[in-house]
């Protein structure tokens, strides 16, 4: 989000990428059924579909829940998480067609109305086999369905991001909800071991990587241990332990601050970008702006404020360089304050 932003957002980058995630889609299914209708020719096509629609649109969650944690791991990933809202409304159609066909399917034929028979066909609870795994599943595209509709930035600007973040950490509660949906449902018939093991290797693998990935952002959450001088002020680093254009982060009061290195001047903003919470000490200066890494939000470094058009803010704080070092003060000023940057060669 730059002043070379336009509203139009469907740039060519994003119609390729699409291009390529919905020709894989298409290839899968048509692997699937094809596969499926020679390997067992008395399994209908809707079966196959549903089958086929279902693993698709699992297989995309966990690749989406994985690429957040990835991205805090090696920079490389990180255009997978710039067009990971593209991934998410691709697994909900998906999952929306794997429902809609088994609701057809499975319900559809009777005198009670579809909806309802859903809910209330199973009520049997007295063994973790019979439990109903089918309200399991609506109830995790209920919330994929929230999730999608609300992917555009106009809800984010509309909820707020804290508000907008939230709902869309459901997501972990929908894959919950999906983990046993198929652990009661599929797999309580299956006779191969595949799919279950398939099933853990994925759970495996988005709580490992969301594990480690905590557990290095817990390490860099340690706050500084340097005492404050009179004034207030922080000793945080020195100034060759910026790189240039980039920022060193450090905690400091409770909160990630991103400490800036750009054309000999050292500025320091809140690390935390308006949009969807991005790390901008991750970010670079771009055209004299803080860029954020996730999505390009830009924000003055001396100012904490986007650039015109724009209107997004974040806090500022005072710092200042002596005999080498960085001293910043950790009193946060008011989102879009302007504080002069200190002269990074001052004192070297």
């Amino acid at each position: 989000m730059s002043v070379g932003y336009s509203a139009v957002q469907w740039s060519r980058q994003k119609k390729v990428y699409d291009a390529v995630l919905w020709g894989g889609i298409v290839v899968y299914l048509g692997l699937f059924v094809g596969v499926g209708a020679a390997t067992f020719p008395d399994v209908t096509i809707e079966t196959l579909l549903i089958r086929g629609l279902g693993t698709a649109a699992l297989l995309l969650l966990h690749i989406i829940l994985c690429i957040g944690p990835l991205a805090r791991l090696d920079r490389r990933a990180l255009p997978l998480l710039y067009n990971r809202r593209h991934l998410g409304v691709s697994m909900f159609l998906l999952a929306a067609g794997h429902g809609l066909f088994s609701l057809v399917q499975f319900h559809a034929l009777g005198d009670t109305n579809p909806l309802v028979s859903l809910l209330v066909s199973n009520t049997r609870l007295d063994a973790v086999s019979q439990l109903p795994f089918q309200p399991l599943g609506a109830a995790a595209l209920g919330i994929l369905f929230l999730m999608a509709a609300t992917s555009h930035d106009f809800w984010l600007r509309q909820l707020s991001a804290p508000t907008w973040k939230a709902l869309h950490m459901l997501v972990y509660v929908a894959y919950a909800l999906l983990i046993l949906h198929v652990a009661l449902g599929t797999l309580q018939a299956e006779t191969s071991p595949l799919l279950a093991g398939m099933l853990g290797l994925g759970v495996a693998a988005v709580v490992g990587l969301h594990g480690v990935a905590g557990l290095r952002e817990r390490a860099a959450d340690q706050p500084l241990a340097a005492s404050p001088a009179a004034d207030g002020f922080v000793d945080v680093c020195a100034v060759d332990d910026i790189p240039e254009k980039r920022a060193r982060s450090v905690h400091l009061s409770g909160e990630r601050v991103a400490v800036y290195r750009y054309d000999g001047k050292v500025s320091a903003v809140s690390g935390v970008c308006r949009h969807q919470n991005g790390p901008l000490a991750e970010g670079r200066v771009i055209d004299g702006c803080i860029t954020c890494p996730w999505h390009g939000y830009q924000y003055r470094p001396e100012t904490g404020a986007s650039p015109p058009p724009f209107t997004e803010t974040v806090p500022t704080f005072r710092v200042r360089v002596s005999a080498g070092r960085v001293w910043l003060h950790p009193v946060p000023l008011p989102p879009g304050t302007h504080v002069e940057p200190a002269r990074a060669e001052e004192g070297a």
